[in-house]
């Protein structure tokens, strides 16, 4: 990286504008930098373009997450940090939009980052730099996420729908050979 100012784009930004970032939407009714369709690629952005890319609330809503992650890499520099958020599939969120095409678990991401047993959906590779599982605020959540935090598979398979999580944040790097 230079001494000039990160690079952002902002996926799917809605009316959630980055100050400083390309603000990009799908709609114009949300006075985007950029209106595009995330499902049309290659996306309007020369290569390598940015540092960090932001994707808050649209994996979820696009027709194919994998060609959506190939994406990733082409518009982001070597080294560019890839901050993700999704609904977790316990979530009431995940399933009151009806534009959501997609659910998504603790564990999903890790068909990409290499940790995931099936590696061969995709060639893609991410080092995963930190993901965290996100409750709503309450008393009896802080205690849950400790629990959720320690043994993430045993909450999705036997907690999950009793204490439901809110979203789910991973952050990921583009490496490129």
């Amino acid at each position: 990286m230079t001494g000039l100012p990160p690079r952002i784009l902002n996926l799917g930004c809605g009316l959630k504008h980055v100050p400083g970032a390309v603000n990009l939407d799908v709609t114009a009714a949300t006075k985007p930098d950029v209106v595009h369709d995330l499902n049309v690629r290659p996306w309007p952005f020369e290569s390598d373009a940015f540092d960090e890319l932001r994707a808050n609330d649209v994996i979820e809503h696009l027709d194919d997450v994998l060609a959506t992650m190939e994406e990733l890499p082409r518009v982001c520099a070597p080294g560019a940090v890839v901050r993700v958020t999704v609904p977790h599939c316990s979530s009431s969120n995940a399933f009151t939009d009806p534009t959501h095409r997609h659910y998504f678990s603790v564990f999903c991401l890790h068909y990409l980052t290499g940790e995931n047993q099936f590696p061969f959906y995709t060639s893609v590779r991410f080092p995963r730099r930190a993901s965290q599982l996100v409750f709503h605020p309450t008393l009896l959540n802080k205690i849950v996420w400790r629990l959720a935090a320690r043994w993430p598979e045993e909450y999705e398979h036997r907690w999950a729908w009793a204490f439901p999580a809110w979203f789910l944040y991973f952050e990921l790097e583009v490496v490129k050979a």
